[in-house]
């Protein structure tokens, strides 16, 4: 029997080490399958990686298995069929809804991108460059997916089977519980992708999982506690009547199109007069987010009880009444006339791209607006300069002051904090080996801390490239553990 044949393994070719760019590689035997396959984000270094070869052969890849839409775990799927790959992506059906959305909007920015790049290169007579992908490879990619539920194991492979469960982060998003036989041996692995929060609106709490062999679990905020539900709302509330108190300028929330500014939109419908929001202009400036909205209203089934009921009443009105959707650029230019009593949702959450660029330099060097952070920012983004309290940022070359109030408010999270996390992994029975993925040196670090110190976990941090072997747990195979 050859050592491949008698491989039982996974490799972490993303998300090790950085947060985004989740890509996990599971080999059983000869069988190979992708845990992920998302886009690097953040400088434009870091993004300048997406463009490098795949660390395999796209070809020999059997089967991918998708945690869920967002683009940092989905966003290199149209690159992997384009690369070779003709192999099955099984997802969560709502997962495969909201990446109609996402990857089609992916393929048109990648189109855009190299079209802008391409004009630049002409100028100085330098080569053009193609597209990361285009939206042909979206379509193709999109053909590829095979829809499961929740709650049904099911086999993919010989001597391969899967079950998804609703980790509570995003519409559709699932834990992953994978059963892997090779030569009489069975080895159950489970990949948290990323988890959400208990207690939060609109989704179901985090499945907790109770046995596995190794547990791959993300750690985004693993050196972290978020604020309190009650502590969030007051702040939130805070901030709506101190603007209306203070001059009325207008408020800025930057916000993920899939999640964020549906949790949003909840919020507001369901503290419109406490939070006195009848007094404001409220516009969803954002196309994707609109249609991701629509996608989470044909999903409601799979809200908890509270949202599921309160999203019907509203289905034949708008969840708000002063709420507008500006779908057109031309609508969305409309909105920099407006001085106050606005408050304007768009994206890009980490405010790198999208129609939060024009708002903020129309808006961020105005000391009567806000801007409020509602979600991770990636070390390199605009974002993330924001939240650590930038004075000055540049917008298309054009130096612009940030004299607005920037809030940063961490308990709108869809990420499990600290304490989440390691109530997730305490109901696995026997304390079984974890490696932490998905976050930075410094988080995954805070949380292996506490896991050995509280719960006498066997942790790892997963480091670029390196390699588990699945019939030796315990043991890294390459690059040394930490």
């Amino acid at each position: 029997m050859s050592r491949e044949q008698r491989t039982l393994q996974i490799q972490f070719l993303g998300a090790a080490g950085e947060v985004t760019g989740s890509c996990h590689l599971v080999q059983v035997g000869e069988k190979k399958i992708l845990l992920d396959c998302g886009l690097i984000q953040g400088r434009p270094k870091d993004e300048a990686r997406n463009r490098e070869p795949f660390p395999f052969d796209p070809e020999t890849i059997d089967a991918v298995v998708l945690s869920h839409a967002h683009i940092d775990h989905s966003g290199r799927l149209p690159l992997l069929i384009k690369s070779g790959y003709s192999g099955p992506v099984y997802t969560h059906r709502a997962t495969a809804d909201l990446c109609r959305t996402m990857l089609r909007d992916a393929g048109f920015l990648s189109e855009k991108d190299a079209e802008w790049e391409n004009r630049k290169r002409e100028r100085k007579g330098l080569p053009l460059v193609e597209p990361l992908f285009t939206i042909q490879d979206v379509e193709a990619a999109l053909g590829q997916f095979k829809e499961l539920d929740y709650g049904r194991q099911q086999t993919i492979l010989p001597g391969v089977s899967i079950r998804l469960s609703d980790a509570g982060h995003i519409l559709g998003s699932a834990v992953t519980e994978l059963w892997l036989s090779q030569n009489g041996q069975v080895r159950k692995l489970v990949y948290s992708g990323d988890l959400g929060r208990s207690g939060m609106p609109i989704l179901a709490d985090p499945t907790p999982i109770q046995d596995a062999d190794l547990v791959v679990m993300e750690s985004t905020y693993g050196n972290r506690l978020h604020r309190t539900w009650v502590q969030t709302l007051t702040e939130l509330k805070g901030i709506f009547n101190d603007t209306l108190t203070n001059g009325k300028g207008n408020i800025l929330i930057p916000a993920f199109a899939v999640g964020r500014t549906q949790e949003i939109l909840y919020l507001f419908a369901k503290y419109y007069e406490e939070w006195g929001l009848e007094r404001w202009y409220i516009f969803l400036d954002s196309p994707m987010a609109a249609e991701a909205t629509d996608t989470y209203a044909r999903n409601s089934q799979l809200f908890d009880r509270e949202s599921s009921e309160m999203w019907r009443r509203h289905q034949e009105h708008s969840l708000l009444p002063n709420l507008r959707f500006t779908r057109t650029a031309q609508e969305s230019m409309q909105l920099n006339k407006i001085r106050s009593g606005a408050i304007i949702i768009a994206g890009s959450g980490m405010c790198d791209g999208g129609r939060i660029k024009h708002h903020l330099k129309h808006n961020a060097w105005r000391k009567d607006c806000h801007i409020i952070i509602t979600g991770y920012q990636a070390s390199g983004t605009l974002g993330r300069s924001l939240v650590d309290g930038a004075k000055y940022i540049k917008l298309w070359g054009e130096t612009i002051r940030v004299a607005a109030s920037v809030h940063t408010v961490g308990g709108l999270s869809a990420h499990a904090d600290q304490a989440g996390l390691m109530n997730w992994y305490a109901h696995f029975q026997g304390r079984p080996p974890l490696v932490l993925v998905h976050g930075e040196a410094v988080a995954a670090e805070g949380l292996a801390k506490r896991l050995r110190e509280d719960l006498a976990a066997p942790v790892r941090i997963a480091q670029p490239a390196s390699q588990m072997d699945l019939g030796h747990l315990g043991n890294f195979i390459g690059s040394p553990e930490k």
